[in-house]
């Protein structure tokens, strides 16, 4: 594993990053931000799936922690490595953010106005495939502590034609990737209903890697 950059938003965000119950340390609202607005980039190394799989080891870990996504042109993007505030964005399944990809790019954004001292959370919705059982969904424990909590960040496994784009899949762990339809992430619901410039957006999924 490669050491980890922290390189600041070259732009004003509205979140500074403290403690969270959530997990380690999160976002939290520094100001009242409108539904539909776009937060922050989020940035990282962009690596190929093959070196997505030889860094991370989803069988080694005790509780899954990678902060991958897929992108459009089959590459992943690392925020392991270089990275700037958004990757600590806690995932909650009850979110108040969601995360699109636009011409290649991910942003987070608003789904709801978020008051001040709100933590910023979105649904990492895990790429999930059919062989994953009792035993991956432990794996992929999710302690969002949301009375809407489902107990994992896997997403729900849907029928191929309906399913969003989701985190991406690791080969160790789910032996196939599953077709990715999300980035994680054409257009996703949830982007059509966002302000005009993130209607061809698509959703962002989270991507696993083992």
């Amino acid at each position: 594993m490669t050491a980890s950059t922290l390189i600041p938003s070259p732009k004003p965000i509205p979140f500074e990053l403290r403690p969270s119950t959530i997990q380690g340390t999160g976002a939290f609202a520094t100001r009242r931000i409108r539904k539909g607005t776009r937060i922050i980039e989020y940035v990282g190394e962009r690596i190929t799936q093959e070196e997505a799989d030889r860094r991370y080891d989803d069988e080694a870990m005790e509780r899954h922690h990678t902060f991958l996504f897929n992108l459009d042109d089959g590459g992943v993007l690392d925020a392991g490595t270089v990275h700037n505030e958004s990757r600590y964005i806690n995932h909650s399944c009850d979110p108040n953010c969601e995360a699109l990809i636009e011409k290649g790019r991910i942003y987070i954004y608003s789904l709801r106005d978020i008051e001040p001292g709100q933590e910023l959370v979105y649904d990492y919705a895990y790429e999930r495939t059919e062989d994953m059982g009792p035993e991956s969904e432990a794996l992929y424990i999710c302690k969002c502590g949301s009375p809407k909590c489902k107990g994992t960040i896997l997403a729900p496994l849907k029928k191929e034609k309906e399913r969003p784009a989701k985190k991406a899949v690791s080969k160790s762990k789910s032996k196939s990737r599953g077709k990715d339809t999300g980035a994680k992430k054409g257009a996703g619901k949830k982007g059509a209903s966002l302000k005009k410039s993130t209607k061809k957006a698509k959703t962002a999924g989270r991507k696993r890697a083992g």
